[in-house]
């Protein structure tokens, strides 16, 4: 074989090895699954690639050659090395492949990595990246999707996570300086602190009080809940949010929910993944913990009257 020319196929290494074990093309084609014929052909196209023949061919069957004697564990050891690499990159592509976990910042804030450590302890060949931003020109789908919104998502799964227990919240300080909060229709003379991406809170509040056509005195929006969230504590206005990403204002008194005033929203924090989605090592394990966490989290920040 002249140097520089490609490596024979990885066929033909299979039929001549397998030839040489059972000296015999019709047995080898049994075992490689081809036809006699076909294994023949490869047998001489790799006599031809290498410039020698393999076998002495007899009616008693087939025989390796000096040529072939010497070949044969340069053959075996190739195909080796080829089936030991396929292995590796099905393990890499099985166990190593991250999961790419896409979700909006607050809930990693107020959720997610402070409870991740004990699964991350548990499961410690399991890769989870994290992200809250995709690109446009993203080609890789993430594996797991947590965003706020009202189900269906076409092509997906959704499964509950929380957030549609939503609170009227407002700094001590405001209500004081406003002269106090006596009932819903108080909202009105303040300045409502709003979520670009949760425009129907209002709507959905004024509906649960009785205040259809109401209007705030002024708005203002913002695109995290954790600055709106530091905003009403700052004393900047009343803030409608969902009631677990302030649990923990609410507990320490940084802020207050007047009168328990809130709604359960149509719109809610919602786990989504691919419909027909794969099984992958680890992610079912990751969804099952996932939605177990925020159970529990979602029972422990819900307020006490809040209808289901």
């Amino acid at each position: 074989m002249a140097a520089g020319r490609p490596p024979p196929s990885s066929t033909a290494l299979r039929a001549f090895t397998t030839v040489a074990r059972l000296g015999s093309t019709a047995r080898a084609a049994q075992a490689v699954n081809l036809t006699q014929s076909a294994v023949s052909k490869q047998i001489l196209s790799l006599e031809h690639h290498l410039g020698a023949v393999l076998f002495d061919r007899s009616p008693l069957g087939l025989k390796l050659t000096e040529a072939g004697a010497i070949y044969l564990p340069y053959a075996e050891a190739a195909l080796e090395q080829m089936d030991r690499g396929a292995r590796r990159l099905a393990e890499r592509s099985a166990v190593a492949r991250p999961i790419r976990l896409h979700m909006v910042a607050i809930v990693g804030e107020r959720w997610l990595m402070g409870r991740f450590p004990a699964f991350a302890e548990a499961h410690p060949g399991v890769d989870v990246q994290f992200t809250n931003y995709v690109s446009e020109s993203e080609t890789e789908e993430p594996d797991l999707d947590i965003a706020h919104g009202v189900p269906p998502w076409t092509g997906r799964e959704a499964h509950y996570l929380f957030g549609r227990d939503v609170a009227l919240v407002a700094a001590p300080s405001l209500i004081e300086r406003m002269g106090g909060f006596r009932r819903a229709a108080d909202i009105q003379k303040m300045t409502l602190l709003q979520h670009y991406q949760m425009p129907t809170f209002w709507a959905e509040f004024t509906e649960a009080h009785d205040l259809r056509g109401a209007v705030p005195e002024h708005t203002v929006r913002y695109g995290y809940y954790s600055v709106i969230t530091s905003a009403a504590v700052a004393g900047l206005g009343v803030a409608l949010t969902p009631r677990c990403y302030v649990a923990d204002e609410l507990a320490s008194g940084a802020l207050v929910n007047p009168l328990c005033l809130g709604f359960t929203s149509a719109t809610g924090c919602w786990l989504t993944r691919p419909l027909g989605q794969p099984d992958r090592p680890g992610l079912d394990e990751f969804v099952t913990w996932l939605l177990s966490e925020a159970g529990q989290f979602d029972a422990a920040t819900r307020a006490p009257s809040s209808a289901d």
